[in-house]
């Protein structure tokens, strides 16, 4: 798979993981509450640390959605590629746990469990697939929602060889 490839899968993964397909909530209204303080228009920069460095700028709306859940859609662009994702999260009563699902014009889709910590959540993933060659990935990400920030740290990592993509985007209303 291509550098470009492998990002197409990995940015729209990471660079949102706070959204999908979770299911309904019937949250506490405090965990609403956090949810929904993050409605709004988000822009990010950051960079793209592989066997090149790029520049990553993403944009990123959140939206209230039906029954408690929080909507988003964004997108990125690096090096005149387009990635999209878009989904929901929520706090899902059931699972006792904040939830973001997503899915992305990569056809990567994922649910990265999210917790609480201090006054914002941080959501992780961390998954195992493949690429378009069939060789083995792990990809990981972390989403901090945090004040009036948010904060996206993701790495791709090839099983065989080691050889790794890693990004950081901090977002900004």
């Amino acid at each position: 798979m291509t550098f470009l490839g492998t990002l197409s899968r990995a940015i729209p993964m990471a660079a949102l993981l706070a959204a999908g397909a979770a299911a309904p909530a019937m949250a506490a209204p405090e965990d609403v509450a956090l949810l929904q303080s993050y409605v709004g228009d988000w822009r990010g920069r950051g960079v793209l640390i592989g066997a090149n460095t790029e520049t990553v700028v993403c944009r990123l709306s959140l939206t209230q959605g039906n029954q408690d859940k929080v909507n988003y859609s964004g997108r990125c662009s690096l090096a005149g590629t387009q990635l999209s994702v878009a989904g929901t999260m929520a706090y899902v009563e059931a699972n006792k746990r904040y939830e973001a699902a997503m899915s992305s014009n990569a056809t990567f889709t994922g649910i990265a469990v999210g917790q609480k910590r201090g006054d914002g959540l941080v959501f992780n993933l961390r998954e195992r697939d493949e690429d378009e060659e069939g060789k083995d990935l792990t990809i990981s990400a972390q989403i901090s929602l945090r004040d009036e920030a948010i904060d996206v740290v993701f790495e791709v990592v090839y099983v065989d060889s080691g050889d790794s993509l890693r990004a950081e985007v901090p977002f900004s209303k």
